[in-house]
């Protein structure tokens, strides 16, 4: 059997679980393959695949020449960049593996305190000698918007609330009674963006939610107030969110994620002094790690036993 393993950036997936036990050949790649053509080469031969997240997309058409493929492997519990129609089409397994969301929830506030104190200068600054040079933002007695408050929302607003933030939200489905669950309060979407000092992102991206987070909703914030994305780049429209911060609309920007990933080199964000940014490190510690790669050796093993667990399907 030929596994292979894609986006290991750090390269440390054969370091986190007993792969040998497999008895298998397997080929670690550590770059992203962000070609088709090239992923579908590079791939053949392999029998089973294991997918970090949604680095890589495999889409109908991709799955479609991957003939030597017969188990796909996600990390986490879901994976929107795999088609499961076509998988289920071609006679693809394709199995998940345990999750921890507390580390996403953790980050988000990486980015919050690093952007309201202007981190992303001063730390730099200090390294070249310098010293004070920015003014930073309190948190004490501001807004925390939160745009979804299920299981990463709801602690992001414990957090917030720990700092002496008034804490709002916002989803389709939330009802104040949920949302009081958590002294929360429930407003409406054009009430959170107005009100937020600091908005937070925290759904789960579908046609939906795809675009959410649009120029309109962008324009009812304060020009002085912060938007935080650690979700999915796609719910907000990333050529609305660079003019808002190009053109001072907004007081910044802390993202984790992005419509393309990695984020081009030459990429807008990238230049503006008002983003914080981060490459998609939410998810991205040990504890997160051990679960991934331990669970993905325990799906192939259950798959060569002919008893496959923790199987992913449209239902």
């Amino acid at each position: 059997m030929k596994i292979a393993i894609l986006d290991d950036y750090q390269n440390v997936a054969l370091d986190l679980a007993d792969w040998k036990s497999l008895g298998a050949e397997i080929e670690v790649f550590t770059s992203h393959i962000a070609d088709p053509d090239d992923l579908v080469a590079r791939l053949a031969g392999a029998e089973v695949v294991v997918a970090m997240r949604e680095r890589t997309r495999f889409p109908a058409d991709v799955l479609a020449r991957l003939t030597d493929l017969k188990l796909l492997v996600s990390t986490g519990q879901r994976n929107a960049a795999i088609d499961l129609k076509a998988t289920e089409r071609h006679g693809i397994l394709v199995c998940g593996t345990g999750y921890l969301s507390h580390p996403t929830a953790e980050h988000t506030w990486a980015l919050i305190l690093a952007a309201a104190r202007h981190l992303d200068v001063e730390l730099p600054a200090m390294r070249a000698g310098g010293w004070q040079s920015t003014v930073g933002i309190p948190l004490h007695g501001r807004t925390l918007g939160l745009l979804g408050l299920g299981r990463l929302g709801s602690r992001v607003a414990k957090v917030g609330q720990a700092f002496g933030m008034e804490t709002i939200a916002w989803s389709q489905n939330l009802t104040a009674e949920r949302a009081a669950e958590h002294d929360v309060a429930a407003v409406s979407k054009e009430e959170l963006f107005a009100r937020a000092d600091v908005l937070s992102v925290h759904l789960v991206l579908s046609k939906r939610t795809r675009g959410l987070v649009g120029a309109a909703e962008l324009a009812l914030m304060k020009p002085d107030a912060l938007l935080v994305n650690t979700s999915r780049g796609p719910i907000v429209d990333e050529a609305a969110l660079v003019e808002a911060l190009r053109d001072k609309k907004i007081g910044g920007a802390a993202l984790d994620v992005f419509d393309a990933e990695p984020l081009p080199a030459g990429h807008p964000l990238r230049t503006l002094d008002n983003a914080v940014l981060t490459p998609h490190l939410g998810y991205v510690t040990q504890d997160v790690y051990e679960i991934f790669f331990r669970d993905a050796v325990e799906d192939i093993a259950a798959y060569q036993a002919g008893s496959p667990v923790r199987v992913m399907s449209l239902t």
